[in-house]
This record gives structure tokens, C-alpha cells and sequence, in this order.
């Protein structure tokens, strides 16, 4: 089942970035993801009321609820938005596989659960990759936006692996996964249509076959298929062995991104890709994927704290 929900998450979130590109241009970035997550959480209340899946939560959960709206299915996707106007979609993907890398870092930061030596050799890897990656354009004349929108790619990937702890506290006390993500997709959209009135923007999107086409895959495969299939890896094996979809999808993303946006390839980049995934891979090296449920290694930090 694990090898089944890597493969649907890596490549529905592979083919996620190119669909954000096409969604950027005339529609405020903060109303395309408003529509994105308020149509995403329709879809999924549909699905739990024809199923008669739908479950009381208690109050108190509404505040990790809500952590997920903001760091999942918010507030990351806006710094990712934000990222793809200043680099290609296939460089953002490649800086979100750094995820795997944050995941552990954060649950040494709020679980006390020490990173061991793979981790601390990944993270370099992955730093010297991304350093290689943007070279060439961020020394080059012009060169800031480079580094802006690595920030915020880094920034959006910091906010997804805090989100992965979120949605683990959501259901630490038994509710299920469906009706977690169901509540922490509405209070996103809640969160995005609160910023859409403050800032002053119309609800309306500009309407085009490209854009629509995007907010279809985006809602539909991107968040209701993609999430429910990677939460439900956090579930099962913990969010730092989950983060692992995160060095297969990038793969996915270079490829249309070199197609499709015309990405000039240079050998510092050639050689940064590599680094980063290479990086990621140390820090998982010692688990199979097809028996990675069964790793002894599992039963200790990840599978303590989703008690």
C-alpha cells in the first residue's frame, strides 16, 4: 500500500507546478489559491457526505484545523505562487524536496528528537545543490529575483513540513484523516477569502481554457488526491519517512519545465540537481520502500509521536 500512495503522490504533485504556472499572470495569486483550496474542500465535504463518512470533532481540534489551513493549504502555497514568478515551477519543485530535510528538523525542534549524522550530511548536500543550482542566474546581472524566489520557495517549504506536524496533532485523538483535511481545508480557503477582502481583490478570476484547465488538476488531483494520499503516508510512517515523495516528484517538474518553460541547463545546475536529491537520499538510504512500513527504524521517533 505504501509503494501504491508514494507513486499516486509523486506523480500527482509532480505534474502540481507546471499547472501553478499557468495559473500566473492576470489572477492575484491569493485568489487563485482561494479558489483552489475553497472548491478543493467543497469536493471534499461532497465526498464525506455521499459517503456518510462525516464526523463530530471536538472543539479544542479546531486549533490544529486550523494550523493545517494556514501552513498546508495556505499560507505555503502563496510563498510557492510568489516563488514561481521570479524561477521556473521545476526549481521550486526541486527546493520542496528539501522538505525531508525541514520534517526532521522540526521534530527535533519541537519533539526534542534528536537528527542523527545522515541527516546533518543530507542538509549539506542539499544547501551545496541548491548554492549550485542558482549559480549562474544569481551572479549574473539581474540576478536578485534568483534569490528572492528561492527564498520564498524555502519559506513555502518550511511552512509544508510544520504543516505535516500540524496534521498529525489534528488526529491525535482519532479523528480520521478525511474529516481532518476537510476542516483544514476550509479554514484555508477561510483563511485566503479573509486575505482576498482585506486586500482589497476581486473573487473573480480571470478565466481562460490554460487557467481553468490548472485550477481543475490543482483541485482535483493536486489537493484532494494528492493530499489525501501523502497525509495518509504521514499517518502511517511519519512525516520525515513521507517527505520521501519530495526527491521522486522534482523529477517529474524538471522535465516539463525544461519542455515547457524552455529552462536553459547549465553544468552548475546539472551538477545541483543531483546534490539535492543525493541529499535527501542519505538521509533514507537505510529503508527499503516496498517493506519501509516494517523498518524498525520507524518505530521510534516518527511512530512516538503520533501518540
Amino acid at each position: 500500500m505504501q509503494v501504491f500512495l508514494f507513486l499516486i503522490v509523486s506523480i500527482a504533485w509532480g505534474l502540481t507546478w507546471y499547472a501553478i504556472h499557468l495559473q500566473l499572470g492576470l489572477t492575484p495569486d491569493v485568489v487563485s489559491v482561494f479558489w483552489r483550496f475553497a472548491l478543493a474542500a467543497a469536493g471534499t465535504w461532497l465526498i464525506l457526505l455521499a459517503t456518510r463518512k462525516v464526523r463530530r470533532v471536538r472543539p479544542r481540534q479546531h486549533f490544529w484545523f486550523s494550523a493545517m489551513g494556514l501552513t498546508l493549504f495556505s499560507g505555503n502555497f502563496l510563498l510557492f505562487y510568489s516563488a514561481e514568478h521570479d524561477i521556473p515551477s521545476g526549481l521550486v519543485s526541486v527546493i520542496f524536496s528539501m522538505a525531508t530535510v525541514f520534517n526532521v528538523l522540526n521534530q527535533w525542534l519541537f519533539h526534542q528528537i534528536r537528527p542523527g549524522w545522515r541527516v546533518l550530511v543530507g542538509g549539506v548536500l542539499g544547501i551545496a545543490g541548491v548554492g549550485l543550482l542558482f549559480a549562474d542566474q544569481v551572479t549574473a546581472p539581474g540576478g536578485t529575483h534568483y534569490v528572492r524566489g528561492v527564498l520564498l520557495a524555502m519559506a513555502g517549504t518550511c511552512s509544508f513540513s510544520l504543516g505535516n506536524l500540524a496534521s498529525r496533532r489534528a488526529t491525535a485523538d482519532g479523528t480520521n484523516l478525511p474529516n481532518a483535511i476537510a476542516r483544514g481545508m476550509s479554514w484555508g480557503a477561510l483563511i485566503l477569502a479573509s486575505v482576498v477582502f482585506i486586500g482589497g481583490y476581486r473573487y473573480m478570476p480571470h478565466v481562460s481554457a490554460a487557467y481553468l484547465g490548472g485550477l481543475a488538476y490543482l483541485v482535483l488531483i493536486g489537493s484532494i488526491v494528492g493530499f489525501f494520499a501523502y497525509l495518509s503516508l504521514v499517518a502511517r510512517i511519519g512525516p520525515s519517512h513521507a517527505a520521501y515523495v519530495t526527491v521522486i516528484s522534482p523529477i517529474i517538474a524538471l522535465v516539463l519545465s525544461s519542455i515547457l518553460e524552455s529552462y536553459a541547463w547549465t553544468w552548475r545546475a546539472l551538477l545541483g540537481v543531483p546534490f539535492i536529491l543525493a541529499g535527501n537520499l542519505v538521509i533514507f538510504a537505510p529503508i527499503p520502500l516496498a517493506g519501509i512500513a516494517k523498518t524498525p527504524a520507524l518505530e521510534t521517533p516518527d511512530r512516538v509521536n503520533s501518540t
